[in-house]
């Protein structure tokens, strides 16, 4: 049984606090990884070299599209006011968004994960939320207190979904560590769950073989959904 590549984009820091380097460093958690490799997958990150998206197309059959601790730059979904807690790291997000773009023309499994999902919505057409309080006036705490590898909230699966059919439940208990949002249901994405205060917590294009975004962190396996998101992806991957 073929045994797919898994191309997954990395965080990255210029350094400047001396955590790790002095030099820029890119960065991945461990699980996202793992996630792919107990699901069947081989997992190969990729670094942010735009000129190379052609070459790494090549050569993955699946890309997860990883979160991290900044914000889609809102220029790219038309807004011109910037929230100032908006934060951006436009080399990443220039390398993700042009692999993107190809893994899409290509018809490539896709699965975007919090901050990635953002921009996988973003790049289909969607706009985003750039600080959830300031629209959801009594919304929940999506910037979890307690750790991140326990439940934050629920989400409610909307039935028909791709979503649903992974993980044949109609709520599942997820992490919750975002302050932006999808905004909307543009032409050719369906949103399919939803927080209990109505933040949108995923996304799908039902026209691709699998494009999928979840706003929570299923590398984190809170529960048995999050291990069949992954081993969903890496069978269509297989194909």
């Amino acid at each position: 049984m073929k045994t797919p590549l898994i191309g997954i984009t990395m965080d990255s820091e210029d350094g400047s606090d001396g955590a790790y380097s002095k030099f820029d460093w890119y960065a991945l958690r461990e699980n996202y990884a793992g996630s792919i490799a107990v699901a069947g997958g081989l997992p190969l990150p990729l670094p942010h070299e735009p000129d190379l998206v052609g070459q790494y197309l090549d050569l993955i059959d699946g890309l997860v599209v990883t979160g991290g601790a900044f914000d889609v730059d809102p220029s790219m979904y038309g807004e011109s006011d910037v929230h100032d807690t908006v934060v951006t790291k436009d080399k990443r997000t220039l390398f993700e968004r042009a692999i993107l773009e190809g893994a899409l023309n290509r018809d490539m499994p896709i699965l975007g994960i919090c901050g990635g999902q953002q921009l996988l919505h973003v790049v289909l057409g969607g706009k985003l939320i750039q600080h959830i309080p300031d629209v959801y006036k009594d919304c929940l705490a999506h910037e979890q207190p307690n750790p991140r590898d326990e439940a934050g909230h629920w989400v409610q699966v909307k039935p028909g979904t791709l979503l649903h059919k992974i993980v044949g439940e109609d709520q599942l208990h997820v992490n919750s560590a975002h302050h932006q949002a999808i905004a909307d249901e543009p032409d050719g994405v369906v949103v399919n769950a939803t927080a209990p205060d109505t933040v949108l917590e995923g996304l799908e294009a039902p026209d691709k073989k699998f494009c999928l975004g979840v706003q929570w962190h299923p590398e984190f396996h809170i529960c048995e959904g999050d291990k069949k998101i992954f081993t969903a992806f890496i069978e269509a991957a297989r194909t």
